[in-house]
């Protein structure tokens, strides 16, 4: 009977990148990985000799971040496009211009701040006229109007 094994291989490199009995602790370092797409391809082997297989296909993303505004994945265009592109990565000194990605405000923003401002108008408007029922508490009532009267003397 054969130990049980297993063999991990990166990508289509025929050499495994580890082949230990099982129960295996692998550790991949993606730092010498180029930034994109790769798969690991997992083969165990059982004491009766059958292999399984597992593939799982993953994403290195080491580099700084891109961002790109002004162009959509999958998005149909004609004649000149214009787009910004930047990136900012963890271990850029910190710089507010590249720390946020520069874009446009989405529609559904305005619509909402319209909305907030024409709540307030409202309301505001609403809130101009006194009650009927308050206006003679002394919050609004007006105020009472007072002559001087000067002190009598006494002689």
């Amino acid at each position: 009977m054969d130990t049980p094994r297993v063999r991990v291989f990166l990508d289509d490199d025929p050499e495994p990148i580890a082949e230990q009995p099982l129960p295996a602790a692998v550790e991949l370092d993606t730092a010498q990985l180029e930034d994109g797409p790769h798969r690991l391809i997992v083969r165990a082997r059982d004491r009766g000799g059958r292999e399984g297989y597992e593939e799982i296909p993953f994403f290195v993303h080491n580099g700084p971040g891109v961002v790109i505004s002004g162009l959509k994945p999958g998005s149909i265009r004609r004649g000149a496009v214009r787009f910004t592109v930047d990136a900012f990565s963890a271990d850029d000194p910190f710089d507010p211009r590249h720390a946020e990605a520069r874009s446009q405000v989405p529609v559904w923003v305005w619509v909402m701040a319209l909305f907030v401002v024409a709540w307030a108008v409202w309301y505001a408007a609403r809130m101009w006229e006194v009650p009927p029922a308050y206006a003679h508490t002394p919050t609004y009532a007006p105020a009472p109007t007072t002559s001087a009267v000067a002190p009598e003397s006494s002689d």
